[in-house]
């Protein structure tokens, strides 16, 4: 059996993460500012949209709150999820407004106007850990304003720009630039798409016999280890990590 520990160390975080980015969002706008949600392109960025579609619908926020989408590749998967929204487990409503009050950004010169706008908004744009992509001009144009909020609502790897803006870093490099941070940084776990220790550890437990091994594997060392730990413990598991490189004979 291989199974992943992305959070293999940790449990997400109670709150329910859409009630935590509305409450977000709400702050942000009172005080003038905007709010940027570095996103992964597919999957992540659609479910997104359907989020604050929610939030308007239930009046947590502002329904004429502008929505920008600013990402070539999840403008492409949400084309192919507006072709398919039969297929999607959605209500028929949800399927067929997903775009309803968003505006889908196409040229490099139009995205950089979006960020710098003085109207209060909500970007979602890639990559979705800040490595690359359009995010990075706004980041760079946002992240110097306390009135603006920047979201991540996905997992970030140790080392990326992403995971040292969580991290609380007071200031990032863009584009060999360096610019001081001074918005609001917050993570919401809870959006992730990763089981959390205590998940895993649930599916896990469902097995009516053990795996003869089992392997840890996707997660940073420290995760990867906990959750092996905690196999080898409560279910009584052959369970290993494997070094880096290694083979296994199957």
């Amino acid at each position: 059996l291989l199974v992943e520990s992305t959070y293999g160390d940790r449990a997400h975080p109670p709150e329910d993460p859409q009630q935590a980015l509305g409450a977000i969002i709400r702050a942000t706008l009172r005080r003038g500012g905007s709010v940027l949600l570095p996103s992964f392109a597919v999957g992540r960025a659609q479910a997104l949209m359907l989020v604050l579609q929610r939030l308007k619908a239930a009046g947590e926020i502002p329904e004429d709150t502008p929505v920008y989408l600013d990402s070539p590749m999840a403008t492409a998967a949400t084309t192919l999820y507006q072709k398919h929204r039969r297929l999607l487990r959605l209500a028929a409503r949800e399927a067929n407004t997903l775009c309803s009050g968003v505006t889908v950004v196409t040229t490099p010169q139009q995205s950089e106007k979006v960020s710098r706008t003085r109207w209060p908004s909500v970007i979602i744009s890639a990559s979705g850990m800040a490595t690359g992509g359009r995010v990075l001009h706004h980041l760079k144009a946002m992240a110097p304003n306390p009135k603006h909020a920047i979201v991540f609502p996905g997992f970030q790897v140790a080392g990326t720009r992403g995971a040292k803006l969580v991290e609380g870093a007071s200031e990032i490099k863009i584009f060999g630039e360096y610019v001081a941070v001074k918005a609001q940084v917050s993570h919401l776990e809870g959006f992730s798409g990763h089981a959390d220790a205590n998940e895993l550890m649930r599916w896990l437990g469902g097995f009516e016999r053990a795996p003869a091994q089992t392997w840890v594997v996707h997660g940073e060392p420290a995760a990867a280890d906990a959750l092996r730990s905690r196999i080898g413990d409560e279910l009584g598991w052959r369970v290993a990590v494997p070094e880096h490189l290694s083979q296994v004979s199957l």
